[in-house]
This record gives C-alpha cells, sequence and structure tokens, in this order.
C-alpha cells in the first residue's frame, strides 16, 4: 500500500507544576503518523456540462435532431447485428448513454438477420427481457418517447448525474450495450471496470464509439485554415481513442475473450457548413476543456471550406467525412467460461499442416 508521510504536531495539555521537565519535553517532541496516498486524479480532458448542454440543445430541435440521427442510426443497428451470434436470452439489458434510444429502436427492427438463408427473422427485442436506457441528457433521452418501437420492447428511461458513474449494483445485469458515447468519457478505464462490475458473470460488454482518424479531413483542414488566418492553431476536434488502445483498456477492465474491429462510415456533404450543422444537431459538437469559445471567425470558415475542397474534395463538388467505428465485445470472467489452453500444450506442430508437401 503507498503512504505518505505527512507530520502532524500534537500540542500538549497545560503542565501542572508538579510535572517534570523531562515529561513536557516528551509531550511536546513531533509525533509522525502514516496515511494512505489519495488516488491520483482523473485526468479531465472534456466538459461534461458542456457535452449535457449541447445534448440538451440539439434534443430542443426535435425535427432537425431526427434528421441528424443517420449516423447513429446506422451504428446502433451495426452493433445490434453483432448480437445474432450469440445465441442467448437476456432478462436484464443495460443501454449505456442511449442518447435517444437509437440501440432500442435497432433491436426492434423486422428481420434483422441479413443472411440470404434466413430471409425472415425475428426481432432482436425478443430476446431481451428488459431494457434500461439510461443518459444524461432528459431531453434526448425521452426525445423519442411517443414513437412506435417503444411498444415493441418492455423498456425504462433513467436520467444519470453522470454517465462516468454507474449506481447499480454487481452483477446486475445480462448484457451491456453502449453506442456513440464512451468518447465523451474521461475515466474510460474506470468506467469499462464499472460495466465490468455490473455485470454478471460470462456475460458480455458490446459497445461502439468514434476512435482513430474520425473527421481527420475537417480537422486537419481547420488547422491549415487558422495556421493561415491566425498565425497559430485551437482545437477544435476532440481526441480521440485508439483502436490498439481499447484492446488493452478491456482487458485492464478485466473483460475476457475480446474481439475489437473497426468501420469507416464515410458521408458526403455539400460543403463543410452542412457538416458543422449536423455535428451540432447530433450533440457532437467539440467539449474539450481550454477550447477556444465562441463561434470559429468567418474567415476562417471560409478559408477552411475552399482548403477542405482541395485537399479532400469529390468530383461532384460535395466534401467526405470519415466517421471511424471502433466495436468491442468482451465478456466478463466466468469459472466455467471457455479458456485458452496453456502455452506448449498443443500435440500439432503447424509446420507440418502449412509446410510444404
Amino acid at each position: 500500500m503507498n503512504c505518505s508521510l505527512r507530520r502532524s504536531i500534537l500540542l500538549p495539555p497545560r503542565a501542572s507544576k508538579v510535572a517534570s521537565s523531562a515529561a513536557a519535553a516528551a509531550s511536546t517532541a513531533p509525533r509522525r503518523y502514516a496515511f494512505q496516498a489519495a488516488a491520483p486524479p482523473v485526468h479531465q480532458v472534456f466538459n461534461r456540462r458542456t457535452k449535457w448542454l449541447q445534448k440538451e440543445r440539439a434534443a430542443a430541435g426535435v425535427e432537425g435532431s431526427r434528421v441528424a440521427d443517420y449516423l447513429k442510426d446506422e451504428v446502433a443497428i451495426r452493433l445490434c447485428d453483432r448480437l445474432l451470434d450469440i445465441k442467448r436470452t437476456y432478462p436484464e439489458v443495460l443501454d449505456l448513454g442511449a442518447n435517444s434510444c437509437n440501440i432500442a429502436r435497432a433491436l426492434t427492427r423486422e428481420n434483422p438477420d441479413t443472411n440470404p438463408a434466413s430471409p425472415v427473422s425475428e426481432p432482436i427485442a425478443s430476446r431481451v427481457g428488459h431494457l434500461l436506457a439510461v443518459d444524461s441528457s432528459a431531453a434526448l433521452l425521452y426525445r423519442d418517447a411517443d414513437e412506435p418501437f417503444n411498444g415493441r420492447l418492455n423498456m425504462t428511461r433513467r436520467v444519470l448525474d453522470d454517465e462516468e458513474t454507474l449506481p447499480f449494483g454487481a452483477a446486475s445485469f445480462d448484457l451491456v450495450l453502449s453506442s456513440l458515447s464512451l468518447h465523451w468519457i474521461n475515466d474510460l478505464p474506470g468506467l469499462l471496470a464499472q460495466v465490468n462490475h455490473v455485470l454478471r458473470p460470462d456475460c458480455a460488454f458490446v459497445g461502439a464509439m468514434f476512435g482513430g482518424d474520425t473527421l481527420f479531413e475537417l480537422r486537419t483542414s481547420l488547422q491549415l485554415a487558422e495556421q493561415d488566418r491566425r498565425g497559430g492553431i485551437s482545437p477544435h476536434v476532440s481526441p480521440l481513442a485508439d483502436v490498439r488502445d481499447v484492446g488493452g483498456l478491456l482487458q485492464r477492465a478485466g473483460f475476457k475473450m475480446l474481439t475489437v474491429d473497426v468501420d469507416d462510415i464515410v458521408v458526403d456533404y455539400p460543403d463543410t457548413f452542412a457538416l458543422m450543422q449536423d455535428l451540432q444537431a447530433m450533440g457532437e459538437s467539440s467539449a474539450v476543456l481550454g477550447r477556444e469559445m465562441g463561434a470559429i471567425q468567418r474567415d476562417v470558415l471560409l478559408a477552411n471550406d475552399a482548403i477542405y475542397r482541395e485537399l479532400h474534395g469529390n468530383e461532384d463538388g460535395s466534401i467526405p467525412a470519415t466517421f471511424r467505428v471502433i466495436y468491442m465485445i468482451g465478456w466478463k470472467e466466468s469459472e466455467d467460461q471457455a479458456k485458452p489452453l496453456p502455452r506448449g500444450s498443443g500435440e500439432i506442430n503447424l509446420k507440418d499442416i502449412l509446410g510444404p508437401k
């Protein structure tokens, strides 16, 4: 246990006249005690209140927010498709960072199996007993509470003060899902450890988050535009985890049998102004601490649009925007879970199979 020594001086009681000088000297001697060192502080990258405000404002424009949900809906569908390969039922499911309940909508989709051999398949929701959707933004979480998909799934919504702290007991859920919310978490290792804690043994966590080179076109063009117009740069696109980091974070949190893969989704926009407008309607504007407050200057925006088109523009005049999505699956450890054999226990040499005949 790491301990730090801190000097603590105790003032002695008022000595009586009969007390000896030696006893008085001993009572005034400084005493030292060992205190447990405080845990290292969490490195704060994002302003969580700013992100909450962005979500609330995005949800206030209901129609615009629904139109801009095309990306979150698509990622939720691709994430739920991974459940088709897991032949299980899920009595209790947690949707962590539910946004506008995109996962719930994807779970109720008709004929989710894209295999031509199974043209008709039941919605994945038929295997879900109860879904608890949680998010910090009440306006976004309840935005589509009156939509038809709510009646096809046993679902409860719950607003959390902060998604970085889960108020659930150990072994509470049979499955935890999270789509496009983890990239705004400051303490991602700590949150993954909490997810592992609330899962029952031999149950899975399936998540998706933006990472890597997401919006690299916008990042580079904005930096060049600011350098040209203002002589310096400021952060406008949030830092994101790399795919190589995600596997290590899951392993550090205690997950087993990990699966991590990457999917690039490229969306074409008429110009950079339409791209930024959609990002704002999604609630995905930058929330980095220390960013420059206020709107980007007009001359920088115009220069950014011209540079973006020159470096990355399509032949038809549109501009592409790349969203790199990292999908992850991790299983909570269990005694009866399948485990790899120890090293050196193999009885067949691969050289004999793969070597020249």
